[in-house]
């Protein structure tokens, strides 16, 4: 496992997480990640693995839908930093872009179907 940091553009919001090598990311289809245009981590990453750390009421949360995901984004800057996902409830993908020294762009994507959900 690998330790990876991150942050939102301001540096309120802050993470770290440990995953497997990054070699790969998703972009979802649902009408929210389609706007937003991020590059999420392909892993899943499970609550154990990833610590949160914010300054106080910095971090924002936005549901639609079900309600069941939970979009996190700083409420200074808005750079969406992860989601608690809809499928694994409490287990966060990552928005890659946030992640220090990590380019994220680079790498190969895969398209999740949201839209099918």
């Amino acid at each position: 496992m690998i330790e990876y940091k991150g942050s939102c553009h301001c540096g309120a919001v802050r993470f770290a997480f440990a995953a497997a090598k990054i070699e790969e990311t998703m972009r979802c289809d649902c009408s929210i990640c389609a706007r937003k245009g991020i590059v999420m981590s392909a892993a899943v990453i499970a609550p154990e693995f990833i610590e949160i750390s914010d300054e106080k009421g910095v971090l924002s949360t936005y549901r639609f839908g079900t309600g069941t995901a939970r979009h996190h984004f700083c409420g200074r800057c808005g750079v969406h930093t992860f989601v608690e996902t809809r499928l694994d409830p409490g287990c966060y993908r990552i928005n890659l872009g946030c992640v220090h020294d990590l380019d994220a762009l680079r790498l190969p994507s895969t398209i999740y179907p949201g839209r099918e959900l």
